[in-house]
Parts: C-alpha cells; sequence; structure tokens
C-alpha cells in the first residue's frame, strides 16, 4: 500500500501537469490525445527516476536530477506511514522495512515501463527496475528510520554514536568535503547566471511561452539546477565539463557550438579564455579539503601524529568517489551527433577531486592533529585517555587522568547501582580501578634523582596497567558477542525443529523496547 500510493500519487500530479500543458497548446480533441497524454506523463514520471530512452536510433540519458525530489518525499513519507503502522520497533528492523517498500515499488517502475513504450520512444525497463528500488530502498528507509527514532525520541547524535568514532570521522568530513564543493558550484552558477541575465531575458523574450509555458519553462529549469550545480563543480575541480561533441568549458578555455534555447544556458561563459572572476573558484576544492581534514580529525583525533594525513586523504578518496557518482548521474546524451556527449567526465572530475581535496586534507588533518596534541600538552593530560577529547575540544575541565590518576580537588567518579553486575548474555562486565597510588600533579617536582626515578616508573606502571584493563575489556566484549552469537544460532536450529521458519518474525517477548540492543560498559565495582 505504501509503495502504490506514493507511485499513484506522483503519476497523478505528473498527469496533471501534463494536461496542463496540453490546454496552454494548440490541441486537437481531448478523446483523440487522451492515450499519448497518458503515455507522456508515464514518461516524465520515469523521468522522474532517471530511467533513459532511447528515440529514433538515439539515447536520451541527460535527465533532471531535481524531479528526483517529488518520488523522493513521496516515499519519505510512505516509510514513516509504514513505521507508524506497522510498528518498527528496533533499528536492525530499518532495512527489511526499505525492501519491503522498494520491492513492490520496482515492480510498479518496472511495469510502467513497459506500458510507456510506443513506436517512437522505448524506456529501459532494466533501468526502471533498477532505479525504482534504489530511489525507493533510500527515501523509504530514511523515513521509516525517521519515524522510528521520533517515536523512541532518539536524536541523530545519539544515533550517530553507535558508530565507530573513525568511521563517523570520516563520514562528517566527506560530507564536510562535498557540501563545501557543492556549494562552491552553485556560487559559480549563480554569478555566471548574474552576469549573463540579458541574454537569459532575451532568450526568454524570444521564445514567447506565455503564462502557463513560462512556468511550465521555469519548473524544468528548475528541474535541470542540480545538473547545473554538478557542472559548476566539475569547472571548479578543473576538468570542466562538455555541451557536445568536441566542446569543453573549462578553466583552460572556453570552446561550444550551437546550443538550445534554454535561458539557464545564459551562465557559461563565451568562447574563448575564461574568464579571471571564473577562475577563483579553483580554490574552492582546496577549502573544501582543509575543512573535511579539521572535521575528520576534530571528530576522533589521533595519538599518532603520522596517522593524521592518512586520515585526512581517506576522507579525500570518499570525497572524490561522491563527486565522481554526481557527474556520472548528472551527465549523459541528448540524442545524436552535436548532443550526444553532454556533461562532465566522471573518472576525470573524481580523480582530480582525490588528488585535490585528499592533499589539502591530509595537510588540515595533521595540523589541527598537531593543535589537538599541543592543547593537550598544556592542559596535562595524556593523549588517548578519556578525558583528552573533551579537554582538547574546551567542553570541561580536565577530568582525572585513567595514567597519572585524580588531580588535586577532584574525586573519582561513583558507579551507578542500576547498572547490573553479572556475567552472560546482557551483562556488565566490571574491571576493578588499580590502587596504586598516582604521582602528585602539583608542586615544584621531585627533590632528588630518586624520586624522579620512582614517578617514572609508578606511570609506567600505570600506564601498563591501563593497556592491560582495555585489552581485558575487549576481551569480554568478544566473549559476550560469542556467546550472543551461538545463542542465536541455538535459536535458529530450535525453530528448524520445530517446523517454524528462520525469516519469520520473532516473538513479541524476546523484542525490547529499546533501539540499540545491548550495550557493555566498564565501571567500579560496588563498594561494601
Amino acid at each position: 500500500m505504501a509503495a502504490a500510493s506514493a507511485a499513484g500519487i506522483g503519476l497523478a500530479a505528473l498527469i496533471t501537469l501534463t494536461i496542463v500543458g496540453w490546454v496552454a497548446a494548440p490541441h486537437d480533441a481531448f478523446a483523440d490525445e487522451i492515450a499519448e497524454l497518458l503515455q507522456g506523463a508515464v514518461l516524465a514520471w520515469l523521468v522522474g527516476h532517471l530511467v533513459p530512452f532511447g528515440i529514433e536510433s538515439a539515447q536520451v540519458s541527460l535527465l533532471p536530477l531535481g524531479l528526483v525530489l517529488l518520488p523522493g518525499v513521496l516515499l519519505y513519507r510512505a516509510g514513516r506511514w509504514l513505521a507508524r503502522n506497522c510498528e518498527v520497533a528496533r533499528l536492525r528492523h530499518v532495512p527489511r522495512a526499505a525492501v519491503a517498500i522498494a520491492g513492490p515499488y520496482a515492480a510498479i517502475a518496472g511495469t510502467l515501463a513497459l506500458l510507456a513504450r510506443t513506436e517512437l520512444v522505448e524506456p529501459s525497463m532494466p533501468w526502471a527496475l533498477v532505479m525504482g528500488f534504489v530511489i525507493a530502498f533510500v527515501a523509504g528507509g530514511l523515513g521509516v528510520l525517521r519515524q522510528l527514532m521520533r517515536d523512541k525520541e532518539v536524536t541523530a547524535g545519539a544515533l550517530l554514536d553507535l558508530m565507530p568514532p573513525r568511521a563517523r570521522s570520516l563520514m562528517v568530513g566527506a560530507l564536510a568535503s562535498t557540501g563545501t564543493l557543492v556549494l562552491g558550484g552553485l556560487l559559480l552558477f549563480l554569478t555566471g547566471l548574474a552576469v549573463g541575465m540579458p541574454e537569459a531575458i532575451d532568450t526568454t523574450s524570444a521564445l514567447g511561452p506565455g503564462f502557463v509555458g513560462g512556468a511550465l519553462l521555469l519548473l524544468v529549469q528548475f528541474a535541470y539546477l542540480p545538473n547545473a550545480v554538478v557542472y559548476a563543480t566539475s569547472y571548479s575541480l578543473g576538468p570542466g565539463f562538455a555541451l557536445g561533441e568536441m566542446t569543453v568549458v573549462a578553466p583552460t578555455g572556453v570552446s561550444v557550438g550551437p546550443l538550445p534555447l534554454l535561458p539557464m544556458l545564459a551562465a557559461l561563459p563565451e568562447n574563448g579564455p575564461a574568464p579571471m572572476l571564473s577562475l577563483g573558484a579553483l580554490a574552492v576544492p582546496f577549502l573544501a579539503g582543509a575543512l573535511g581534514g579539521i572535521l575528520t580529525q576534530r571528530s576522533a583525533p589521533d595519538v599518532v601524529s603520522e596517522a593524521a594525513p592518512l586520515w585526512g586523504f581517506v576522507c579525500g578518496i570518499i570525497t572524490g568517489i561522491t563527486v565522481a557518482a554526481l557527474a556520472l548521474v548528472t551527465g549523459g546524451s541528448l540524442g545524436s551527433v552535436r548532443l550526444a556527449e553532454v556533461g562532465p567526465s566522471a573518472w576525470q572530475v573524481g580523480l582530480v577531486a582525490v588528488l585535490e581535496v585528499g592533499v589539502s586534507a591530509a595537510v588540515a588533518a595533521w595540523i589541527a592533529n598537531w593543535w589537538y596534541s599541543r592543547k593537550l600538552r598544556l592542559a596535562g593530560v595524556e593523549p588517548g585517555s578519556p578525558n583528552a577529547r573533551p579537554t582538547a575540544r574546551g567542553l570541561e575541565e580536565p577530568g582525572p587522568d585513567p595514567v597519572t590518576g585524580p588531580s588535586e580537588g577532584q574525586t573519582a567518579a561513583e558507579p551507578s547501582s542500576s547498572v547490573p553486575v553479572g556475567e552472560g548474555l546482557a551483562t556488565v562486565t566490571t574491571l576493578p580501578r588499580r590502587e596504586e597510588d598516582p604521582p602528585q600533579r602539583g608542586g615544584a617536582g621531585p627533590e632528588n634523582g630518586t624520586e624522579a626515578a620512582e614517578s617514572r616508573e609508578a606511570r609506567r606502571r600505570n600506564r601498563e596497567g591501563h593497556r592491560r584493563d582495555r585489552a581485558t575489556e575487549r576481551a569480554a566484549r568478544r566473549e559476550a558477542r560469542e556467546e550472543l552469537r551461538s545463542h542465536r544460532k541455538a535459536d535458529k536450529a530450535e525453530r528448524r525443529t520445530r517446523g517454524g521458519r528462520w525469516w519469520k518474525r520473532r516473538p513479541t517477548e524476546d523484542e525490547g523496547e529499546d533501539l540499540f540492543g545491548i550495550t557493555y560498559e566498564a565501571g567500579d565495582p560496588p563498594k561494601d
């Protein structure tokens, strides 16, 4: 029902727009053209899902990326409706609900691709199945996840805390770099359009679309706006883009031929050398890399300074792959001969983005990690300790260091009485605190060499004990995970012997109300 309602509402909206355009244009009787109107609406619905189609031995694959917004919003709302009515209670159920929407939605898309075929237009049914499933899975899954978070009153920050620190930091850095590149492309396009606004007005006047036609023309240009932004981003990276065979729009020069009458094309520069104003966009990739590298290290700083540039470059690699995927989706063909190749080269844009963003992110990550270590040294906190990250960010005062112990005026936190202590599944393994006396942090220091040697030896013992505690904690977590896996396997085997099916939903009593499942913590045992 969710998939059918999302597809039906989107198709009804496009049928309405198609009829409005038919009324505004010269036409025959409605009964004579009703079949063509419906086929045109179905074709527009498929175009909104980025499904290419063939016309007279030519391929049309340059599709407006902005039209994906319509099915995306509808599928998002359908996912939320599904989560409310099916009582999705656990985080691991979100992919199942997304597949439940994407499967029938892909079947609807494939069926409509078959129905929209004519002698002149042939949509690609395999692409309809693939793109219908992908868009429904992503948008519907986000809707299910959003409704689950709202029902459980869970914030996005708490959800991100489930990810490993390094994976979360790379995601934050890559999103920041990609967002900066896209924002720079948008500013470059708007600047070019503002400079060429007189030409855009002349083109609109030459077309003479009227009120309804002008509104539809404006809608088409808004649909192609994401494509234009990606093209401008490719320009700022250096490789540029093509607007037909043997054409190029890049900082090295501009060479284009005759173009369709579309007002937004007035943002293109004239043939010849690239405008000097547009060359300032070449600094955007380096700015994006610097921002991504800083955020990558800020989210998960490295104790080893040599590792920081590596993770910054990995952030650049992820950004390059993302930009290459955008270039691949927004490019394509608008027919044969002159407009057979339109858009940027995906591999060139991705490679240059990896080099430019990756190198600048590596340098920025190294500088950010050096600054992080410097703040820790000034605060007297050991890198890698639990208090290192909040101290470097300035969120709170330095707490008791696990190496040197609590400072003067600080006391160790007492464990909560509500934390269970025991063994087995879903239990907490406690780690006892060591009894060594910590060295004094204040004062003028040891008076002689013997006291200095004893202080260094105590710190070494504390550091080794901290490592042993961490290893014990990791071993306890591994044992708990292995025990949980064996329990699940035994449960599945028991259900098979009873004649049940392993893919069926588990009984309600086995499912708790928590969103994240089992957690393991380390703490102090309660005092007598």
